[in-house]
């Protein structure tokens, strides 16, 4: 009888442990497999059983929670949505996150390990502390003024710090509202399909992960490698360049639609924006200089986070001269995105020190303390401080009597460059009005602001859109708002 009682009893003590070592298995083994299995709504249950984090902008929230009533409790609200939706993103019980909701998800639903009253706390217990916030560098005052100024149009502004990188405005129209994505009713998955069959693509960031053709305004890059490298050595002096010029090795020839341009200088040529100059500058500084100065400003960089993705702008690097040619006016395989060409204003603006954009100023916690702080740091020397110099009087001469004088504001030093950029098969597309540019408020020891603007109007005429006509007025206003603040 006692020797039954013994063996049931090591049975029993079999099974326990059999039973420890599958509830191990499963805790330590495939826990992650378990907690991403569709049919696990414990995670989503907790996700949505508290308020999510704040994203601030200025010194207020621009989003929120609302009680719902339902399975998921708490769902996404959003303040002026539309206005601030290329910096939010959207947070969405259906269709997950993007943009600043997504890089910072972490804080925001508060998973985020940071949040833990001790280190290591969630990760042992997988419990889900009070959701943080995030402020952002964004103005209103200027992510409005770029918002009114672009009026719907399609088109995209970006607004940078020159001397730290700070993201000031970040608009592109036409938007959205991110609330209409927040639930999980028939409502949200309507609004899904509206929004992505639209064909306007209101829910495309065009400061961010679209690249145009830079048109002219690359000329301020160009100009950048002729003088760093040494091909032009005084900005006034000719540069025996033919109007129209003939494309290396073939029978194309380039002409202008400005005057002038014959063996024009380059300071002229800046200012009026002469393409035969250019394209022939481009060449004599050659592939490897102009794409290493390219480079310099931020080019052909896939990993550039500010901290939601940035897609990455291009200068080919494997091109024959007459491709070169017109990569050096903008064209060919050359595309930038609204962000990155102002980064080139910024680099100009900052002695040639190109700062790391950044969106996030800092991270704090549910009871307001900062948890960390985004430093200023640089990317790249885009060019010598001496460069960057004669490149402030070239912006600047084209504002004050070249193409870009709509930008120009009582009280400040405004430098700029007007842009055109063709694009479609044999140019037909409706051309891109590009502008860029920086202000410096009189009696300032720095420049306050860097813009880039892209206007990008269906309904507008061929012969009436133009970067200084169509997208400069849009950069004053941005400026003008940055010299008030």
């Amino acid at each position: 009888m006692i020797r039954h009682i013994r063996r049931t009893s090591a049975f029993c003590l079999l099974l326990l442990v059999l039973l420890l070592l599958n509830a191990a298995r499963v805790q330590l083994l495939n826990s992650e497999e378990y907690a991403h299995n569709p049919a696990n709504r414990r995670a989503d249950l907790q996700r949505y059983d508290r308020p999510r984090g704040a994203i601030v902008v200025g010194d207020r929230p621009v989003t929120g929670s609302r009680d719902s009533g339902g399975t998921l409790r708490y769902a996404r609200t959003y303040t002026q949505g539309p206005l601030y939706a290329p910096v939010t993103g959207y947070a969405s019980q259906v269709y997950g996150t993007s943009l600043l909701e997504n890089a910072e998800d972490g804080i925001l639903s508060g998973t985020d390990a940071r949040l833990a009253p001790v280190p290591l706390w969630t990760a042992l217990t997988r419990e889900q502390q009070p959701a943080g916030d995030v402020v952002t560098t964004i103005v209103p005052a200027l992510q409005r003024a770029a918002y009114e100024g672009l009026g719907g149009k399609k088109g995209a502004v970006a607004a940078v710090e020159p001397a730290t990188g700070k993201i000031l405005a970040l608009v592109s129209t036409p938007s959205y509202d991110p609330g209409r994505l927040s639930g999980s009713g028939s409502a949200t998955t309507d609004a899904w399909t509206q929004l992505n069959a639209a064909a306007d693509r209101p829910m495309l960031n065009r400061a961010l992960r679209q690249t145009y053709p830079p048109g002219s305004t690359f000329k301020v890059v160009t100009a950048a490698a002729a003088l760093d490298h040494g091909i032009v050595e005084d900005p006034d002096a000719d540069t025996d360049t033919p109007s129209p010029y003939t494309l290396p090795g073939t029978s194309t020839r380039l002409t202008n639609e400005a005057g002038g341009c014959e063996d024009a200088s380059l300071q002229h040529a800046f200012e009026v924006s002469c393409n035969t100059v250019f394209a022939r500058l481009g060449v004599d500084v050659g592939p490897d200089g102009m794409a290493d100065t390219a480079e310099e400003f931020g080019f052909n960089d896939d990993g550039l986070m500010i901290p939601s993705r940035v897609a990455g702008s291009t200068f080919d690097t494997d091109m024959n001269d007459a491709q070169l040619a017109l990569s050096a006016i903008g064209q060919y395989n050359t595309a930038a995105t609204p962000l990155q060409m102002a980064m080139v204003a910024a680099a100009v603006a900052n002695d040639g020190d190109l700062r790391r954009p950044f969106l996030v100023d800092r991270l704090t916690d549910a009871r307001g303390n900062t948890l960390t702080h985004t430093r200023s740091r640089r990317l790249h020397r885009a060019m010598s401080e001496d460069t960057a110099r004669r490149l402030r009087a070239l912006m600047t001469d084209v504002v004050t009597k070249g193409t870009g004088t709509k930008a120009a504001i009582p009280g400040a030093t405004v430098g700029g460059k007007t842009g055109t950029a063709q694009h479609g098969v044999g140019n037909s597309g409706t051309p891109y009005a590009w502008f860029l540019s920086w202000a410096q408020a009189d009696g300032a020891e720095v420049p306050a602001v860097a813009v880039a603007v892209v206007v990008e109007d269906a309904s507008a005429h061929r012969a009436d859109i133009s970067g200084g006509g169509s997208a400069a007025p849009i950069a004053r206003e941005v400026m003008r708002a940055a010299l008030d603040q």
